[in-house]
């Protein structure tokens, strides 16, 4: 899908924050300023979109996950759609400490779950008292809430999507312990150098996310279609084998049947 610089326009995108609230180190990205606020070179983020889209596809089509970070109002709805919609792992209530760098206890708090889902299948949970069952099922929705989207992410993931780097600091920081590549949208107050793929943009406004994020995703899902394409055509080579074999001793029947 390629990047339309109009459509971009059209959503936003290139509205930065007030000069005054700017980081210099995203002068390669400010094409200009008007009216007191920093406005981006569009052109800039097309080509950043397609880098980002690129990597991401290749990460995809490789079968590992990429994790989805928007904790903000504007951005958390519109994450939590398109990273469903393409089954990878977001996190878009609070980011809980550690959900990287100690992610065997993340893990132990998410099979938590599947423990009390297994208690409510085979009774154990009706055996419980009353105020038992409420302390329990309190447990399941808060767990459900805040990790109940990485539920499916057995390991650590392949990279990381970032709405707004200053705000999911504590995110990129441990993302960066772990050197786990960063992918983010980077508007004109925030430090580009944090991250890997920098994708210059208005990260307040929910049309720019949304179309962002739609670039972004649409990259993703090429990716693992290439990779159910690749398993398809396994499938086929590994099965056509077998139809050979049990179709060569219906040959030599034949075969002899002919000589009699």
């Amino acid at each position: 899908m390629a990047v339309e610089v109009k459509e971009l326009l059209e959503a936003g995108v290139h509205f930065g924050h007030l000069t005054r609230k700017w980081d210099p180190n995203m002068a390669p990205y400010v094409y200009m300023e008007r009216n007191g606020i920093h406005i981006i070179n569009l052109y800039k983020t097309a080509a950043k979109i397609d880098e980002a889209g690129e990597a991401l596809a290749k990460i995809a089509s490789s079968g590992r996950k990429i994790l989805f970070v928007a904790t903000k109002k504007q951005a958390k709805d519109i994450v939590a759609e398109k990273a469903a919609n393409i089954n990878m792992p977001y996190i878009t209530e609070r980011w809980p400490g550690g959900m990287l760098t100690n992610f065997i206890t993340i893990r132990k708090a998410v099979k938590k779950m599947a423990t009390i889902d297994r208690m409510k299948k085979d009774g154990t949970f009706n055996s419980l008292s009353k105020k038992e069952r409420l302390q329990v099922d309190r447990q399941r929705a808060k767990l459900e809430k805040n990790l109940g989207s990485i539920s499916d992410m057995t390991r650590l993931p392949a990279a990381l999507f970032v709405v707004d780097i200053k705000r999911e600091h504590i995110a990129i920081a441990e993302a960066q312990k772990l050197n786990i590549p960063i992918f983010a949208m980077v508007d004109t107050n925030s430090d580009p150098r944090q991250v890997d793929y920098v994708i210059p943009a208005n990260d307040d406004a929910s049309k720019s996310i949304d179309k962002i994020l739609t670039y972004v995703t649409n990259a993703i899902a090429g990716g693992l279609a290439e990779r159910k394409a690749e398993k398809d055509a396994t499938t086929k080579e590994d099965d056509a084998p077998k139809a050979e074999k049990t179709s060569a001793p219906k040959k030599k029947a034949v075969a002899q049947d002919e000589e009699e």
